[in-house]
């Protein structure tokens, strides 16, 4: 079954960013009597800001129309504002174009640049930072790697066409390939084809495999002999994943024994502010085949960045 198609945002992109959009929740789970004492009790951090804006009429409903500081809450409804942007620290901007036309763009992203605005990154995301480069508010991605994963991101340039690049990967008509360094284990078992069921919710910030019905699945083989270095002993894996759950390949792989090298969540998160830019996730989304739904062309785009195989410079 098909998602259905998210109704426009009544407001338009500011500098690349989109407006933030809140859903209030159903009558079940709505207690609040106004939208402005409800948003306030959500993000208290936020309530100078949030006052402001409703002073200004910076927030407005689903018709675009100013929501005022008495209105009713209507469980279901929802809201649109642009938040002020947080500050950021600036991100490496190397997006290299891969292949290009008028439907479609596909970059080189590098390791430790949000796909899309998450948390304290707005500004400093692939999407933003291509939307204001290139001055093409129309793009949105297709498709999301990790911030810590570096390759080929596929980007749509036309709204028209978006839904039928979106239904080649509902379909898995897609075929994506990742590269990986993770530790070595004798006897694995390679190659093989990983099943779980995995799941990810905002209490953490790790995915974790549960019982269930697979939703989960991904091909792993090793792409060559085993390295050591004074960290310990090294392995470079091929890795296809037949389904996009959140963090899927780094489950996976630390399920096997065999975390992504750099890997600050798996299989233990390691504490905040310790990532070290010099040491990035080892895992690269190396290759991307398709067959183009406009033009029928068959597609095979392929990163040109590399993986490290040693201690950094």
């Amino acid at each position: 079954m098909r998602r259905r198609r998210p109704a426009p945002a009544p407001l338009p992109l500011r500098d690349g960013v989109d407006p933030v959009r809140v859903r209030l929740p159903g009558a079940a789970e709505g207690t609040a009597e106004t939208v402005r004492g409800y948003l306030l009790d959500r993000f208290p951090a936020s309530a100078p800001e949030l006052e402001e804006l409703f002073a200004s009429g910076g927030i407005v409903d689903e018709a675009g129309l100013a929501v005022p500081r008495d209105a009713p809450f209507r469980p279901g409804a929802s809201v649109w504002y642009h938040r002020a942007l947080p500050v950021e620290p600036e991100l490496s901007g190397d997006l290299p174009v891969l292949f290009e036309d008028e439907w479609l763009l596909a970059v080189d992203k590098p390791h430790g640049l949000p796909t899309t605005p998450r948390g304290g990154f707005v500004a400093q995301s692939a999407l933003v930072k291509l939307r204001r480069s290139r001055r093409e508010d129309r793009l949105s991605p297709l498709h999301r790697l990790d911030r810590g994963t570096a390759g080929v991101l596929l980007l749509s340039r036309d709204p028209g066409t978006r839904g039928r690049f979106q239904s080649l990967f509902q379909e898995r008509a897609v075929v994506k390939e990742y590269e990986a360094v993770a530790a070595h284990r004798p006897g694995l078992g390679l190659p093989r084809l990983v099943e779980s069921r995995i799941v990810k919710d905002r209490t953490g910030l790790q995915a974790r495999e549960v019982p269930g019905p697979v939703n989960a699945r991904t091909v792993v083989e090793q792409a060559g002999p085993a390295f050591p270095d004074p960290e310990g002993t090294w392995a470079r894996y091929t890795v296809r994943p037949e389904t996009g759950r959140t963090h899927q390949i780094r489950v996976h792989l630390a399920g096997l024994g065999v975390p992504v090298r750099n890997d600050p969540l798996y299989p233990r998160v390691r504490p905040s502010g310790s990532e070290d830019p010099d040491r990035p996730l080892q895992l690269l989304a190396r290759r991307i085949a398709l067959v183009h739904p406009v033009t029928g062309e068959r597609l095979v785009l392929e990163s040109r960045r590399a993986l490290r195989t040693g201690d950094p410079a």
